[in-house]
């Protein structure tokens, strides 16, 4: 059985990457429970991982990043290669609050450009964050800045900045969204006509469709006088964004994006107008870290990695895992894709059959996490695809599970051991009393049918397949 640190340590991975195998984790509980959070940290600014270079030559249509398969696919290898998780994780964590598309982008290069710059500037400045965001070509096409025209204002962006991205419905009146588009007038895309011309064409094939950039118009801004929350002046897109960070709101409605996310789920966002959230102290404690911090991300997150409401046993199990998240950390543990490999397409649609479809988020509104992702449907597709990698012996990860729960086991396990030891490596604890009697029936079963009348290889994975589909592994 798991000891309180091993548990900890789990709870610490599944959160803050994609989850670890039991021998991994006893390695960390060596190095220590606060130094690994440090090291996860750190490890975001300097990543190894399968390379592009490597990728691409197995899969020479990630070049061009045609389609939204391509930048999807090229980041699950990245989710399950990379030794900097975390980096990853915030990557999604962006994604999903600042939601852009395929549907109406049409430009796969481009998404694949925004999620690299949540991975470059989302442990920073949560300003220098909304900055970037507010200058990316992806953006600014999916919310319409690039019609936001002096003398002719679209009020798209103006209104998800304050609604989706930063404060939350109830902090802002209408004549503040009126006033945010105004300021971001003029910040648009470099020679637009000719660039969605390219696109729409694909043109430019072998080579994949040309990246959009960035450009500020001060012909088109709007220079005038505009008062935002309570401030007046000749603001423009950085103005805006100043006055927003420096606002309570903000401090809470992310941080409660980051509970969301990281410790246990909440509501979807346009419920929260309505709804307390789960943890009020854990809300006030990550919104002073937010301001002492000066917005800092990788510091709000330090402290709640290290908080008591984080480590507390009541938080382990409390969020369900994104499809993308059920995805990376199942084949992480199997270990299939240890090189590119051409069954990585049909692998990485499975997320999309679950109900999340990377790059392509149903609205600017994203998913809804949490128990939204657990449907008839969905249900099916998780434990299916859970079930058969894990019960896969052909694959090297399963085969080094498989041999673990079997050593110093000659002579023999009774159901309940193989179960014990099951859970043990696939880091699954404090399952229910159902779910225990559950898996110890059908170990039971598969004792009994052995020849040698002991586990082999392929009784172990048949348990591995149905801890699988337990409600503990399907959830973080």
């Amino acid at each position: 059985m798991a000891s309180k640190d091993v548990k900890l340590m789990a709870h610490l991975m599944r959160r803050a990457g994609f989850g670890a195998s039991r021998e991994r984790l006893d390695e960390l509980v060596e190095q220590g429970y606060d130094e690994t959070v440090e090291s996860l940290l750190s490890a975001v600014d300097r990543p190894t991982r399968m390379t592009d270079n490597l990728i691409r030559r197995y899969h020479p249509e990630y070049s061009g990043m045609m389609g939204n398969q391509s930048p999807s696919g090229n980041w699950m290898y990245r989710m399950v290669s990379t030794d900097a998780p975390l980096r990853e994780k915030v990557g999604l964590m962006w994604h999903g609050m600042f939601a852009t598309g395929y549907s109406k982008l049409a430009n796969g290069k481009v998404l694949h450009d925004q999620i690299r710059m949540f991975e470059r500037h989302g442990m920073g400045s949560f300003k220098n964050l909304l900055t970037e965001l507010s200058r990316d070509p992806a953006m600014i096409v999916w919310l319409d800045n690039s019609e936001n025209h002096n003398g002719s204002v679209n009020e798209n962006y103006g209104r998800e900045l304050l609604e989706l991205f930063s404060m939350g419905v109830g902090n802002y009146t209408e004549q503040d969204v009126k006033e945010a588009a105004r300021a971001f007038t003029g910040w648009t895309i470099g020679n637009t006509e000719y660039m969605t011309l390219k696109s729409a064409r694909d043109s430019v094939w072998p080579y994949g469709r040309l990246s959009f950039h960035f450009e500020y118009k001060e012909h088109d801004h709007d220079s005038g006088e505009k008062e935002f929350l309570g401030h007046k002046g000749n603001l423009n897109g950085e103005d805006i964004i100043d006055i927003i960070c420096e606002q309570p709101a903000t401090a809470a409605f992310l941080s409660r994006h980051m509970y969301s996310f990281f410790v246990a789920d909440e509501p979807p966002v346009p419920e929260w107008p309505y709804k307390e959230p789960r943890d009020p102290e854990a809300i006030a404690a990550l919104s002073k870290v937010y301001f002492d911090s000066d917005y800092n991300v990788e510091e709000t997150l330090r402290f709640l990695f290290k908080s008591d409401f984080f480590k507390s046993e009541g938080a382990h199990y409390q969020r369900v895992k994104s499809p993308a998240e059920l995805v990376a950390g199942v084949l992480r543990l199997t270990g299939e894709f240890d090189r590119p490999k051409v069954d990585m397409n049909p692998t990485n649609l499975q997320s999309t059959y679950m109900g999340q479809w990377l790059l392509n988020p149903p609205s600017v509104e994203g998913w809804h996490w949490g128990t939204e992702w657990i449907d008839s449907g969905a249900l099916v597709e998780r434990v299916n695809f859970a079930s058969e990698r894990l019960g896969n012996i052909e694959s090297p990860g399963v085969q080094t599970l498989i041999d673990r729960i079997l050593s110093d086991g000659n002579g023999g396990m009774n159901a309940e051991e193989l179960i014990e030891r099951a859970l043990d490596e696939l880091s699954v604890s404090d399952i229910s009393y159902k779910t225990r009697s559950a898996l110890v029936e059908f170990a039971e079963v598969q004792v009994n049918q052995s020849d040698s009348g002991k586990p082999g290889p392929e009784q172990v994975a048949n348990v591995l397949k149905l801890v699988g589909a337990t409600p503990e592994f399907q959830r973080a």
